[in-house]
């Protein structure tokens, strides 16, 4: 892989990793109009990943540390309580709620990760895979724009849940995330269409949707640099470090521009543009 394949690609993955239209998709996409051959660049794609995690740490930043701060804080207030009906629950903070949410969200793909992944794994080199999960991406946008729309009433009962949202509505978030994998399904994509789609108000979509996602990649990432992979890639240095700091660059513009998105704009135009790539690599593969 040459330097200035790197950072194109680098600069494709921190565009689409916010926005609801697959990176890992457009990173296939890119690879086969760039010639670059995709069974070697698995260390790549997990690079480029990683950078574009560090800038969501960046532009949440203060979150995360009034997250870790409340969590720890509030550790010696943690309880066992029951309800009227006699049912324990967990008395905690604010933060601790939100974190533990965040946990459960992403047990789904760790389980994929652990026993699922060279079965993922193959799924890359596949353009037309990534065609036919583009136009799944696209059927979740529509329907998750027509689910939420102002007005209209939710599939699931409206309740006011802590922290604006609940434990089954992270879980199945977390199901979207896991089934994102695949290359061609977008996991902002999937994962804030599920919220929508289970009644999570967008504001809080938007956040939670780019929080969940941190320690699974550089998990993998770690996982990865201790295994040696970092020695047997064929991915010289210099491409890593410059479509790392592509990624990452490219990847602060998009995060800040998905949030406002999320928050505003229709998803149907994503999936109108998803469904357009579909078409394409079917026609011209």
């Amino acid at each position: 892989m040459e330097w200035f394949e790197a950072v194109l690609l680098g600069l494709i993955q921190g565009l689409t990793e916010f926005l609801p239209i697959s990176s890992s998709g457009h990173l296939e996409i890119g690879k086969v109009l760039l010639g670059v051959e995709t069974q070697d660049d698995l260390l790549f794609t997990t690079m480029v990943h990683a950078a574009t995690v560090l800038s969501t740490v960046v532009v949440f930043r203060r979150q995360i540390w009034d997250l870790l701060k409340g969590f720890f804080c509030g550790l010696k207030d943690w309880k066992i309580a029951r309800d009227e009906s006699g049912k324990r629950f967990l008395v905690c903070n604010d933060q601790t709620d939100y974190l533990l949410k965040i946990v459960l969200s992403m047990l789904p793909v760790m389980v994929v990760g652990l026993f699922f992944k060279d079965s993922v794994e193959s799924l890359f080199g596949s353009i037309r895979v990534v065609g036919g999960a583009l136009i799944v991406t696209a059927v979740l946008l529509f329907f998750s724009d027509y689910a939420s729309r102002p007005g209209r009433k939710s599939i699931f009962p409206a309740n006011e849940y802590r922290n604006g949202i609940s434990y089954w509505q992270a879980f199945a978030v977390g199901l979207g995330q896991a089934f994102a994998v695949v290359p061609g399904l977008s996991r902002s994509g999937t994962t804030i269409s599920t919220g929508l789609i289970c009644g999570v108000r967008r504001e809080v979509m938007a956040q939670f949707s780019f929080l969940m996602v941190l320690v699974p990649i550089l998990g993998e990432t770690f996982l990865e640099v201790i295994g040696g992979e970092f020695g047997a890639s064929s991915v010289g240095s210099l491409a890593l470090a410059l479509g790392f700091v592509s990624a990452f660059l490219s990847g602060l513009f998009a995060c800040k521009v998905m949030i406002a998105l999320v928050k505003k704009a229709k998803l149907g135009w994503f999936a109108l543009y998803c469904l357009i790539a579909a078409a394409c690599i079917f026609i011209f593969a």
